[in-house]
């Protein structure tokens, strides 16, 4: 599921430099990754900047995707029990609907869901992140008839 490499540039930078942080290499790499790769794990995301940077290693990935994350340049999203998953967060505007059986992630828009978060919102007064919802099922394939 590639994407298209966002343009690294004066965004990025902007974000960080406003932020009192310089555009690395090291986070530029982890940037492209996540862009290319779409719902990239850290492993995929180290194995990509490994192809440019052999000296990258998997703790200065996890440093660097929580410190993005907390810049609002990238999202996770848990798909599974196994690692998060990671976008860049202009691109993650979706919900995941994630198969129990078969292990497929589909993308719905956020317009899909938000009845039910109005609907908690009214009735509970519990304020749904919709950036973050995962929603576990049945693919129509694996579904029974």
């Amino acid at each position: 599921m590639g994407r298209s490499v966002p343009a690294v540039g004066h965004d990025w930078q902007a974000e960080l430099r406003a932020r009192g942080y310089r555009l690395t290499p090291q986070r530029q790499l982890v940037l492209e990754a996540v862009g290319t790769l779409g719902h990239a794990t850290p492993e995929s995301i180290v194995t990509a900047v490994r192809e440019t940077a052999s000296g990258v290693n998997i703790s200065t990935v996890y440093r660097t995707l929580e410190l993005l994350e907390e810049l609002g340049l990238v999202k996770h999203a848990h798909l599974s029990h196994s690692s998060p998953t990671w976008s860049l967060a202009a691109e993650d505007d979706h919900v995941h609907l994630v198969c129990r059986d078969c292990g497929e992630v589909q993308e719905v828009e956020r317009s899909a869901v938000v009845g039910i978060a109005e609907e908690l919102e009214r009735r509970r007064g519990f304020v749904v992140d919709l950036g973050h919802l995962t929603v576990f099922g049945r693919c129509r394939a694996c579904a029974p008839a």
